[in-house]
């Protein structure tokens, strides 16, 4: 047994009930993410009829080879997108960066769970193409990847400059069809 508590490698008892959602088990340390949207869905598990504010992510892996889900917001961190955002409304919510977090002791009742938490993700670098070298950086990773996931886990580019980052790594012969 592990009398400090410290993380260790190893897979969650939580993984094998295998939730449409991210859950504390999901999550091994503090991991920066995007919102793309939030929705008002039911339920996914089918254990209540209940509807509840779903965060979807921009990144689309949470680790090499694992999907990442959505993640419902409880009324805790809707409260906080609120706050982060300015703004009640979940339509605002989109391209928010947050840090996704396990508080060891969230109150559920008369216990004293695991629970997601979110908080405000530092701000980040926006690369453009007057940014020279790392612009040129940003194409090696893009033509080496075949997309721009490991690019933008680190920096902001606009969805614009990811466009004309994308056609100028564009093979010549390509650029001549169009």
């Amino acid at each position: 047994m592990n009398a400090q508590l410290q993380p260790v490698e190893g897979t969650h008892y939580r993984k094998v009930f295998d939730s449409p959602y991210l859950s504390s088990a999901d999550i091994v340390e503090p991991t920066p993410l995007t919102i793309a949207r939030v929705t008002q869905e039911t339920d996914k598990t089918k254990k209540t009829k209940d509807v509840f504010n779903t965060a979807y992510f921009s990144e689309r892996e949470l680790r090499p080879g694992e999907k990442l889900k959505p993640m419902i917001l409880n009324a805790t961190n809707s409260k906080e997108m609120a706050k982060l955002t300015g703004s009640p409304f979940i339509e605002d919510w989109q391209g928010i960066r947050v840090i996704v977090w396990v508080d060891k002791a969230v109150k559920f009742g008369k216990d004293t769970v695991e629970g997601l938490r979110l908080r405000a993700a530092p701000s980040r670098r926006q690369i453009t193409p007057a940014n020279g070298q790392a612009w040129e950086n940003a194409k090696a990773a893009f033509l080496r990847d075949g997309n721009l996931d490991a690019v933008l886990a680190k920096v902001d580019i606009s969805e614009d400059d990811q466009r004309r980052l994308m056609d100028e790594c564009a093979p010549a012969d390509q650029e001549a069809a169009e």
